[in-house]
């Protein structure tokens, strides 16, 4: 029910962010209108201002590439002053400002806006923590393959980059890509020595216009500044200028091929403990600069082909549990895993399964995993507390979360896991998932790289679901985790632990007869002074207060009723038609009118 709310909410969101940009609709326009020559200078600036601040080793174009680019770059000039108002026609296009954005609204704006926002769209993909599931699933959707470049341009890429030509790096390359994706694509080639390699070239151009991009983009998203996400506090809106420069900052490093290499180099020194059952391919360091990326060649195919593995005599089995050992060991040993780790970046290459596309990569430290062992364990043994202080531990919360609440909630959410008395009954996915929503309504913001091991532990589950569902990942996962508590089980230091509490405990019971004696004395002095704090039951003293309010006008009412009937008997001047004193009539229509008033209040707050 928790995930179903969270979900709920997250939606209400998407509609409430439509209505929100609805709003600003005019606001937009007029702020485009008026800054439309001063938006172009700022682009330009920005853009040189992005370029020195970013590590980069960006290189003047090639009198070759500048002239294989002349058409590109010059339309580039064309769009810049014109391109808000293109963004915007994309969003009106799609009636974005009436019904806000479905998945499938938001999947085909962000292919209509071109480039950057596909590359957007594939990193909110893995980002379960700011969007609902149905449009993490949709966003998987963007096109990976776009529109192949020209042969000529990939190669000018490569010689600009290497300072050779072609024909003195392969003695084979292949013209027409392996694949192609928004920021870049690659080629097969074999070296001089005979290494089969790809490379992976960046698109030209490309840089320069997802850097000017999100520079217009954070331009207008300040006319939002804030997302409401189902609440008017300021403590529950999303600072949207933020997230857009937490998505520049993954595209930046995604532009640079160096830090996918870097990646791809720590994890085949790390990760990979026998190459005879797992490995990656291998990074050409002398081929690999910012804009080019080179690696050995995988001679393989996907891990979904589980037909052909079976027809070419593999054992499916053993190559499920070689990935799932690898993974774990990514997780718990290394603190470095895989973070996209679906079909396709899973390779077998001879029926040995290898790793590939290192661009999305998780990083945990020791004492995250350590938290997150705790908590798994304090759901075993049913420790409300213990989950209560992991989960504050591993978010953030904010001034709104009230402890008592989330371990109220907790002994809910136990009673689900009352007859899990094992980590093999556990689905530890699924669990991570429940904290992550009650995370969320108690106002804990959990970090990313949380959510990422989640949203990647559920993937690899997938993956292995497929090839060999008699495997059981999270079995595996908790045998080394348990063997991991054990190694970090020092008995001396819980010895030494256990008597420092004793020792404590001690010194503080020896203290309880002059406390209970000082005490005593300060009651008998009348010096004592007692503060009653009740929480939790803030409901009860308010409709308590609404109750005793309604009362003391009920008697009010009666009082002036009572007293006026008095006075009817009484020879008071001015009179009502009829004989009666004014003020009695007064009295008496003011006492049946209140008293029908406290009536209503009381039966319409039942």
């Amino acid at each position: 029910m928790a995930k179903k709310s969270n979900t709920n909410k997250k939606k209400s969101a998407a509609k409430e962010f439509g209505e929100s940009v609805k709003n600003s609709t005019m606001e937009f326009g007029e702020s485009v209108k008026e800054s439309g020559k001063e938006l172009g200078e700022n682009l330009k600036e920005s853009g040189i201002e992005l370029g020195e601040n970013v590590k980069q080793s960006r290189k003047e174009l090639s009198e070759n590439l500048k002239r294989l680019l002349a058409g590109e770059m010059k339309d580039m000039k064309k769009k810049e002053k014109t391109r808000g108002v293109e963004i915007l026609g994309v969003f009106a296009q799609h009636n974005f400002y009436a019904n806000g954005l479905t998945p499938e609204e938001l999947r085909t704006t962000l292919e209509d806006l071109g480039p950057t926002y596909v590359k957007i769209g594939q990193i909110m993909s893995s980002r379960v923590d700011l969007l609902p599931e149905s449009y993490c699933k949709e966003l998987e959707k963007l096109r990976q393959n776009v529109q192949e470049l020209d042969p000529a341009l990939a190669r000018a890429v490569i010689e600009e980059e290497t300072g050779k030509t072609i024909d003195e790096i392969y003695s084979e390359f292949r013209d027409k890509p392996l694949g192609s994706a928004s920021i870049g694509q690659a080629h097969y080639g074999v070296l001089k020595d005979g290494t089969r390699v790809v490379t992976k070239v960046q698109r030209p151009l490309i840089a320069d216009m997802m850097r000017k991009d999100f520079v217009l983009l954070k331009k207008l998203a300040s006319g939002f500044s804030v997302v409401n996400e189902a609440s008017a506090d300021a403590e529950d809106q999303v600072d949207l200028m933020s997230v857009i420069e937490e998505f520049e900052k993954v595209t930046e490093e995604e532009l640079d091929f160096r830090v996918e290499a870097e990646n791809t180099r720590y994890f085949k020194e790390n990760c990979i403990e026998d190459e005879e059952k797992i490995t990656c391919p291998t990074v050409i360091d002398e081929l690999t600069t910012e804009r080019i990326f080179t690696m050995t060649f995988v001679d393989g195919y996907s891990i979904s082909h589980k037909d052909r593995l079976i027809e070419e005599g593999y054992d499916v089995e053993d190559i499920g549990r070689n990935i799932v050992d690898n993974y774990v060991h990514q997780v718990l040993d290394i603190g470095m895993f895989h973070a996209d780790p679906h079909q396709g970046n899973i390779m077998v290459e001879h029926g040995r399964p290898c790793w590939i596309d290192f661009g999305m990569v998780g990083r945990i430290t020791d004492a995250d995993v350590n938290i997150i062992q705790s908590m798994i364990l304090a759901v075993l043994e049913k420790d409300v507390e213990t989950i209560a202080n992991s989960i504050l531990s591993m978010g953030a919360a904010s001034p709104k979360t009230n402890r008592d609440k989330l371990i109220e909630d907790l002994d809910v959410f136990l009673d689900r896991y009352v007859s899990v008395t094992s980590l093999n009954d556990l689905d530890v996915s699924l669990l991570f998932d429940e904290i992550c929503d009650l995370g969320a309504k108690h106002h804990v913001k959990m970090p990313g790289k949380f959510t990422m091991l989640v949203r990647s532990l559920g993937t690899i589950e997938g993956v292995i679901e497929q090839l060999c569902p008699e495997l059981n990942l999270f079995e595996i996962l908790s045998g080394k985790m348990m063997d991991r508590a054990k190694k970090s089980f020092d008995l001396e230091q819980e010895i030494v632990s256990v008597g420092k509490d004793a020792l404590e405990v001690g010194k503080k019971a020896a203290r309880i007869p002059a406390l209970a004696s000082d005490l005593l004395k300060s009651a008998s002095r009348g010096r004592m002074k007692i503060n009653l704090e009740l929480t939790g039951y803030e409901e009860l003293l308010n409709k308590g207060g609404f109750t005793v309010k309604n009362v003391l006008l009920a008697l009010f009412a009666c009082v002036i009723f009572i007293g006026s009937c008095f006075l009817c008997m009484a020879d008071i001047y001015p009179k009502a038609p009829g004989g009666m004193p004014a003020l009695a009539a007064i009295g008496l229509i003011f006492s049946v009118a209140l008293g029908i008033y406290t009536v209503r209040r009381f039966t319409q707050n039942k």
